[in-house]
């Protein structure tokens, strides 16, 4: 190792990291020269088809440019048709090796980073993909024309600039260890997108302008608005590069959109696509049977995997003033009974979230301990004292025996102690302030699959004296309202992440709270949230990435700004039997739609 360190040195002469990877902790498990990472099979063969539904709540797309607030792109264009300078893989958390960059030189102050550009990546019009273009890509994401929540990923990046044909330098505004990975993840995107008669159109202007990247696959037959097919690019540049070879084995892609799960499935049924990843417990333990499924033609399986849990919950507008006072944001989650509904609708089969760091090392427990006391102590006077002399709160539990003093007319009666005393009594037929106002909820629901939750839980707050309205919207509006923060209550679901970094000052920043489209749906501002995000993005080692986070979800979660939902140890899927085939390992940490889409292949068929 100390050969290679000073072989390296020799090489990249001022860098403290010149290499065709980069490790946040410096941990890389990929040598230079590697053949294909370990999850693929180097020798799948091309050809074939998959059909599937567009995994989260999309109902329709109206635009080709997935880097814009307004509007919806289709599902995983992002992901298909652009590339970036390094890609991460689904075995390490914290690690991405070279794509359109075939290095990466991290100088020794750590203020700037150098990436190379491989010489043979190209744009889908045969361009070379040039420095020109890094920089025009991160001016253009970076820009007010962008969706705002790029400003914030990129906002300690204090600039990129060309150092020659196919080299670009990013410098950044202080030291972390994160940064490189930052830059990394920019999308690149050739300097001749939306331009017309010579005149490049804001990047707020190009709507349906066909993509011009460089990634695996180009958009193919379209119909607007409702399903997409994407065509894999047989002079794709990188079909041999090692960080891309056994993937993206599929000549044709196609995602279909359906306006509710009902007709979802029975499409799915009907043989219109062939992959399905089922998200509600009831479906799948009763509408996931049948004929197919007991013949094979359908199978059904759940897939274990390594990754931490997703965050799910009811998340609180607290812009709203009457979800201001933490008391009232703690009552109302007193009156959610999950034991009831895990029993009775979701037959046992989720474990309740607790904090924001869901399964992870990264959770709170117990009472604060050194390290996160460290970080804590300074921020004494900004926080509650319960924050330093009470175990992590947990979410309110409910037992079927009367005498625990855990049934849900116990989490009531705590309830409304805690809504009396932040001034909320019962009078003239519902709970009042002392303006004489009603507190009432209303829940925003994109496909009407949360109508069965809510409706018990609604019960429990009307015994409040709560007024509860439920309402059920497209998807495209939905999101709409939740970009300029119209809405009281909304469900929301974060993808669980092995180390999380910077998007986090995206959900909890202060700065993010009052930017349109943020991540931030809660409204917090907080100056110790603010003073904890700060040093989770500047820990150097996995310890301190650790007791940084641990102090966040602590002080998160005395703030009480979600009712906290339930997750799954396993991936729910269905696909048709015979049509595909899998590498023999699966990586640690995926989601099943685009580990399925980048690393499976189509069966040969037998004569």
């Amino acid at each position: 190792m100390r050969v290679v360190a000073f072989f390296l040195l020799l090489v990249c002469g001022l860098p403290a990291w010149c290499a065709h990877a980069y490790g946040q902790f410096g941990d890389i498990k990929y040598p230079a020269g590697f053949s294909h990472f370990g999850y693929v099979n180097p020798q799948a063969p091309k050809g074939g088809e998959i059909t599937l539904v567009s995994p989260t709540r999309l109902s329709n797309f109206d635009k080709y440019n997935p880097f814009t607030l307004k509007g919806s792109a289709p599902p995983n264009l992002n992901g298909f048709i652009f590339e970036t300078l390094l890609t991460g893989t689904l075995d390490e958390p914290t690690t991405a090796y070279g794509l359109l960059a075939e290095d990466v030189s991290v100088a020794s102050d750590q203020l700037s980073a150098v990436f190379r550009l491989n010489p043979l990546a190209r744009f889908h019009n045969g361009d070379p993909v040039l420095a020109a273009d890094v920089k025009h890509s991160f001016d253009r994401i970076t820009s007010k024309e962008a969706a705002p929540q790029y400003r914030t990923i990129f906002g300690e990046v204090r600039g990129v600039t060309v150092l020659d044909e196919r080299s670009v330098r990013f410098d950044f505004k202080r030291v972390n260890a994160e940064l490189p990975l930052i830059a990394g993840s920019l999308p690149v995107f050739s300097r001749k997108w939306g331009v017309v008669d010579g005149v490049p159109k804001p990047l707020d202007k190009i709507v349906t302008d066909v993509p011009l990247g460089s990634g695996p696959y180009r958009i193919g037959p379209v119909n607007f608005g409702k399903d997409i097919t994407y065509l894999r690019d047989p002079a794709y540049w990188a079909r041999d590069l090692n960080v891309r070879r056994g993937m993206f084995n599929f000549d044709r892609i196609t995602y279909r959109i359906y306006k509710d799960n009902t007709a979802q499935l029975e499409a799915f049924k009907a043989g219109e696509f062939d992959f399905i990843q089922a998200f509600i417990a009831r479906e799948w333990a009763r509408a996931y049977a049948g004929k197919q499924f007991d013949s094979g033609q359908l199978i059904k399986k759940e897939l274990r995997h390594g990754n931490a849990g997703d965050f799910q919950g009811f998340q609180f507008n607290t812009r709203r003033e009457r979800f201001k006072d933490v008391r009232v944001r703690q009552a109302i989650a007193l009156a959610m009974d999950f034991e009831w509904m895990n029993r009775q609708l979701f037959y046992n089969a989720y474990t309740r979230v607790r904090g924001y760091f869901v399964a992870s090392d990264f959770e709170a427990r117990g009472l604060p301990g050194p390290e996160e006391l460290a970080l804590l102590e300074p921020l004494r006077s900004q926080l509650p004292p319960e924050v330093f002399t009470q175990e992590a709160p947990q979410p309110p539990v409910t037992s079927l025996d009367p005498a625990s003093g855990l049934t849900l007319r116990d989490n009531l009666r705590r309830a409304k102690a805690l809504l009396a005393a932040a001034g909320w009594t019962y009078r003239d037929g519902a709970l009042r302030n002392a303006r004489g106002e009603p507190l009432s909820i209303e829940f925003l629901d994109s496909g009407g699959s949360m109508g069965r939750i809510i409706t018990p839980y609604a019960k429990n707050l009307q015994k409040l004296g709560i007024e509860v309205r439920y309402k059920v919207i497209d998807f495209a509006i939905l999101q709409k309202r939740m970009d300029v923060f119209d809405f009281d209550v909304i469900s929301s679901r974060t993808v669980g992440n092995e180390a999380p970094g910077a998007e986090l000052l995206e959900r909890f920043g202060s700065k993010a709270a009052d930017i349109e489209g943020s991540s931030n749906v809660m409204g917090i501002k907080s100056p110790a949230v603010d003073a904890l995000l700060d040093r989770v993005i500047s820990s150097r080692t996995r310890p301190q990435l650790v007791s940084s986070l641990r102090a966040l979800d602590r002080v998160l979660r005395h703030g009480h700004y979600v009712v906290p939902h339930w997750y799954s140890g396993v991936h729910r899927v269905a696909y048709r039997a015979g049509r595909f085939e899998q590498p023999a390992v699966a990586p640690r940490f995926y989601q099943p739609e685009s580990w399925a889409t980048a690393t499976w292949w189509a069966a040969r068929r037998r004569p």
